[in-house]
């Protein structure tokens, strides 16, 4: 069997467990977020890898040990495993997403009261990692939420939707798989193509030049970027007609091949972007001294 077949039947096989799961705002997928990470990685400084070695060290202490956490990657997707466990850690589930109607005006600050969305939680753990006078294990635990934080907001239906909680609520085809909704195909499927079709993988040293271009900016930016792709990308490509036009949209639609070949560079780059911009927070965390205080937008 070839390899164009062998990855059409994990996209099918895998489409099909997607839609037995219950459609809730989920973050990029495992491989998409272990991705992010894998990108930090190999652009952050040598100090910095060091640090982030020690500090997986305090895993056991978190007191979950159903969710592996051994590695920056496993620290990608350690969020998402907590989902298990509502009774002790359901009051951070807010903190994956600060959606914006893609027909309204974009106002990073607002619907987070109490510091309960993405963009205050990115600046908040970023923050307690940093902080070297706090336990090993405090900053563990907000270096996972951190690093999946980045990913989340880079994925545009965290940041644009249509009143559809992000796309949850809009039954989707993706190609011959049917029956999934437009968030899980961006986070999953979409994600995994991107991630492995791509001409010069997206997991590499990145030059300086390409950094500068693919980086920086403040989670507000970040999400910004993403409610504007929502609005002028991911809505318009999946329903062919931009979503602020008169009338509703439909409860249900289907995404071609050239739907969905349109649609990879797009999830390329946001992946990239979340990699390299993981990096730089993360760098800046383990930095001595401390973190200059965030711009507010």
């Amino acid at each position: 069997m070839g390899h164009r077949a062998i990855r059409n039947r994990f996209l099918i096989a895998f489409a099909a467990l997607l839609a037995m799961l219950p459609a809730q705002a989920h973050a990029w997928g495992e491989f998409a977020h272990r991705t992010t990470a894998e990108i930090a990685l190999e652009n952050i400084r040598p100090e910095t890898r060091a640090a982030i070695a020690e500090l997986l060290k305090a895993a056991p202490e978190l007191g979950e040990p159903d969710c592996e956490l051994s590695s920056l990657e496993d620290a990608a997707v350690w969020p998402d495993c907590l989902r298990k466990d509502y009774w002790r850690w359901g009051y951070t589930f807010a903190w994956h997403y600060r959606t914006t109607p893609v027909c309204e005006a974009y106002e990073p600050r607002k619907n987070c009261s109490g510091q309960n969305c993405i963009l205050a939680q990115i600046e908040r753990n970023q923050r307690i990692l940093a902080d070297e006078d706090l336990p090993a294990n405090v900053r563990l635990e907000a270096l996972a939420f951190l690093v999946h934080f980045i990913g989340d907001v880079h994925m545009p239906l965290h940041s644009g939707d249509h009143e559809d909680r992000g796309g949850n609520d809009i039954e989707t085809d993706y190609g011959i798989a049917p029956g999934l909704n437009l968030h899980w195909i961006w986070d999953g499927p979409l994600a995994e193509r991107a991630i492995t079709s791509a001409e010069v993988p997206l997991v590499r040293r990145y030059t300086a030049e390409e950094r500068a271009e693919l980086g920086g900016g403040t989670p507000a930016d970040w999400g910004r970027e993403s409610w504007q792709t929502s609005r002028d990308f991911v809505y318009p490509n999946a329903f062919d007609r931009p979503p602020c036009d008169e009338g509703e949209l439909p409860d249900e639609t289907a995404l071609t091949q050239e739907d969905i070949e349109r649609a990879i560079p797009i999830s390329q780059r946001r992946v990239t972007q979340a990699g390299i911009r993981m990096a730089e927070y993360l760098d800046a965390a383990f930095a001595p001294g401390p973190l200059p205080e965030p711009e507010r937008n």
